[in-house]
């Protein structure tokens, strides 16, 4: 799959965990290949039950050399699996341990941007926030700049009826976007509805760019430049 990847250029990948079964194999992948890394965290749908043991655990993981964020946490309103006050309290803590170990915080925010907006500003975010799968409109990208932080475009953005993301896409300056996959969904267009894998990136820095009324290769660089500051990959 990586191999498929580099042949499109994208040479790097971050893996990103969503539970502790994902976290611990997320760490272990990222010494198969040295173009993988890894993100650890509990999703805010799993933080139902996210006592010490298991915060425990995500900070011992979150240590590893090739950890390069903190994530995906954040809120998820869309989903009815875990009560708000558990998701809440759940992403205050890692936002504290994204701060305590100076790593990047990388949100998951659904149906959620006033209360992930709002616990950013009341704990404090640390110096690197990425907006993992940016779904906001205009208005809240805006916000979001303003606070210096990062937002990373998935497949959606490629999407026909996307107007709202595609407007704030728009918008961001160069050093503060992304581009991700959220495989094996979101796959951009051309491929819509079939399984996502890195390699289709490519496809979403394409359409970003055309977005953006810029060149592929600019955007392409973009990317390339931010993934390095944010995630300090060169530094692994």
């Amino acid at each position: 799959m990586v191999d498929r990847a580099e042949a499109a250029g994208v040479t790097r990948v971050v893996t990103v965990a969503d539970d502790l079964a994902a976290a611990r194999w997320a760490v272990e992948a990222s010494t198969w290949d040295s173009r993988v890394f890894a993100a650890v965290a509990v999703h805010p749908t799993r933080t139902k039950d996210f006592g010490e043991a298991e915060r425990s655990e995500v900070e011992r993981l979150a240590m590893g050399e090739r950890v390069v964020a903190v994530g995906e946490t954040g809120l998820d309103y869309y989903w009815d699996y875990s009560p708000a006050a558990a998701q809440q309290e759940a992403f205050r803590w890692h936002i504290d341990l994204a701060k305590r170990l100076g790593k990047p915080l990388m949100i998951h925010d659904r149906d959620a941007h006033e209360d992930v907006l709002r616990i950013l500003t009341e704990e404090g975010a640390p110096d690197d926030v990425v907006f993992h799968c940016f779904s906001g409109d205009a208005a809240i990208a805006r916000r979001c700049v303003e606070a210096g932080y990062v937002l990373s475009f998935a497949g959606p953005v490629t999407f026909r009826n996307a107007r709202e993301l595609q407007e704030a896409a728009k918008l961001v300056p160069e050093g503060q976007f992304l581009v991700e996959t959220d495989a094996p969904f979101l796959t951009p267009h051309p491929f819509r509805g079939r399984p996502n894998e890195p390699y289709c990136a490519a496809y979403t820095v394409r359409g970003l760019a055309e977005l953006r009324g810029e060149p592929v290769e600019q955007v392409a660089k973009a990317v390339d430049a931010t993934a390095d500051r944010v995630f300090r990959l060169r530094a692994c």
